[in-house]
Formats: C-alpha cells, sequence, structure tokens
C-alpha cells in the first residue's frame, strides 16, 4: 500500500472538501494567457463587449456590427473584453517571530499550530483552490532575504511542488519586511495578485509603503495578517519568561501588568495603520487569529468576499 507523502498533511482530504467548491475571483481586470473567470485588459471576441471601432482591411467580419453599418453606413467593429486566468503569487514569511505558538492556538492532528504552521496551511489551501480554477500560482518565502521563488504555473503539478516546497521549509531569521516586499514588488512583473501570508512585524508605516509597490504596479493585494490570540490581547498575568524568537536569543523575565496597557496600545496603532493602509490602498485586509481553525477562517473570508462581489 502506497504511503501518503508527508506534504499531503498541509492538504487533507477533509480541508479538500471544505474548500473545493469555493472560488477566489479577481476583483479588477487582470492579465492571463489562457481562458479563464477573470476580467482581461485585452480585448477580443469572446465575452463582454467592451467598444466598437471603425473596420480594417484584415480584420474577422464575423465581428461587423451590422446594426451600425445601417445606421451609419460605415463598418464597425466589435470589441470584447476576453476572460482570462489570474497569476496569483503567494508570499509566506518565514522569520522567526511566525514561529510562535500560543496556548490558545487552534490544533491540526493534535498538535497547535505556529503562526507559521498556520500560514503554511493558508498558503496550501490557496495553492489547490487557485489551481483547481485554472489560475497560475506561484510562492515566494522569505525573512530577510527571499529564500524560495516559484514562479507562478497553472498545472496540476504545481500543487505538489508548492507542497513540498512547504513542507521542506521552517521559519527562522531576523524580519526585513519592507525591502523583500521592495525586491519581490520588482520581480513580478504580469499583473495579477498578490497574497501575502505574514505578522507584518517591523515598522508599520514602511510596510504600507512597500505594498504601495505592489499596487503602483496594478496587482491586487491580499494581506493575511496571521497573528496569535496572545500578541493581540496579552493575557499573562504571572511573572513571564519572554525570549525573542528571532536571532539573538534574547531573554526577558517581565510582569506583564506593568506593560500590559502600553503592550495594548502600541498593539492596536500598529494593527489600525496596517489596516489603514490597506484601505487606502484598496487592498483586502483579512485579520488571521491563530485561535481560528484556518478552514474556517479561509472559508468565512472568501465567502464574504464573493457575497460581497455580487
Amino acid at each position: 500500500m502506497l504511503k501518503t507523502p508527508d506534504y499531503m498533511r498541509l492538504l487533507p482530504p477533509w480541508l479538500i472538501g471544505r474548500i473545493g467548491h469555493l472560488d477566489l475571483l479577481a476583483r479588477g481586470v487582470v492579465e492571463g494567457f489562457i481562458t479563464g473567470r477573470h476580467r482581461s485588459p485585452h480585448k477580443g471576441f469572446s465575452v463582454e463587449f467592451a467598444e466598437h471601432r471603425q473596420y480594417t482591411p484584415g480584420d474577422d467580419l464575423r465581428a461587423l456590427d451590422w446594426r451600425v453599418y445601417g445606421k451609419t453606413d460605415r463598418f464597425y467593429i466589435k470589441e470584447f473584453l476576453e476572460e482570462t486566468n489570474m497569476r496569483v503569487t503567494i508570499l509566506l514569511d518565514c522569520s522567526g517571530s511566525m514561529r510562535y505558538t500560543g496556548d490558545a492556538a487552534a490544533e491540526v492532528d493534535g498538535r497547535r499550530l505556529s503562526k507559521f504552521d498556520y500560514g503554511r496551511h493558508l498558503a496550501a489551501a490557496l495553492t489547490y483552490l487557485l489551481v483547481n480554477q485554472q489560475d497560475a500560482v506561484g510562492l515566494v518565502t522569505f525573512d530577510t532575504k527571499i529564500r524560495r521563488y516559484l514562479s507562478a504555473r497553472a498545472q496540476a503539478s504545481q500543487v505538489r511542488r508548492i507542497l513540498e516546497e512547504l513542507h521542506a521549509t521552517e521559519a527562522g531569521g531576523e524580519t526585513a519586511m519592507a525591502p523583500i516586499l521592495h525586491e519581490i514588488a520588482e520581480r513580478v512583473h504580469r499583473r495579477g495578485m498578490v497574497i501575502v501570508i505574514s505578522d507584518l512585524f517591523d515598522n508599520a508605516a514602511e510596510v504600507v509603503k512597500a505594498l504601495h509597490h505592489f499596487h503602483y504596479n496594478r496587482h491586487e493585494i491580499m494581506i493575511m495578517h496571521t497573528m496569535a490570540d496572545e500578541e493581540l490581547t496579552f493575557p499573562f498575568n504571572a511573572f513571564t519568561h519572554f525570549k525573542d524568537l528571532e536571532p539573538g536569543d534574547l531573554m526577558l523575565q517581565i510582569d506583564p501588568k506593568t506593560i500590559r496597557a502600553r503592550y495594548l496600545d502600541r498593539m492596536r496603532q500598529f494593527v489600525d495603520e496596517i489596516q489603514g493602509g490597506c484601505g487606502r490602498l484598496k487592498a483586502d485586509y483579512v485579520p488571521m487569529s491563530t485561535k481560528l481553525p484556518f478552514d474556517k477562517a479561509l472559508v468565512d473570508y472568501l465567502s464574504r468576499r464573493t457575497g460581497a462581489m455580487h
């Protein structure tokens, strides 16, 4: 009997059953290669009427608008907007802070998920969903540098390639969020969708500025802001050891009660600045607490998104 590959733990059958009926459609126009379900900026003769233009020799006579000819005695061609596939690049933060596993974190197979594990499952689910709807998906893993860059492809084999990469990747290293986002924005040339899965722990203003780079290049942006419940609520009471999960091994013993108010205030400012920046860029801001099972969080978000587009 064949053993199920370890990387398939990121995409168990129950997850496929939950997301198989869902769609992730582009809100605006996208550029692609094959016929799909998203509006394309390229004109053709296939789906939605765009405009008329005057006939020139060599044009397809089947596209002539005879009604306009009857009124004007001139030949005009009907142009249409084609539908196309979407190119999606998933950016997964692999910095040390993503290793944090809170006591309130959701479990999979009896194991609580770190922010990084949560992000890997989200990336795996999105990859399957997008390839299943014939879209091209790529993956970038990063911390202070780009670790791996898999270009977007629409083949079924891309699911396996990305799952293998996700399974083999571990979180660690420092954070250099903003510079890396700028670098990736320079490398993702074709307009499409960029999905960032990260706790975004960096200077919030610089992160928003880097996201603007994708917006300037006319990408649709989705931010899956992945945080542990403890980071958002700071429920600690007794003296606690806090360890820096990024290189440096800094360890502090702190009375949480003395810093709770200031910590929560700064966390609110951080989240508000990121969320506000996403709003100005018309980017989807999706808060993801690891306390909520990732499949439920994803299904809820995609259902809301689809409903808002109809």
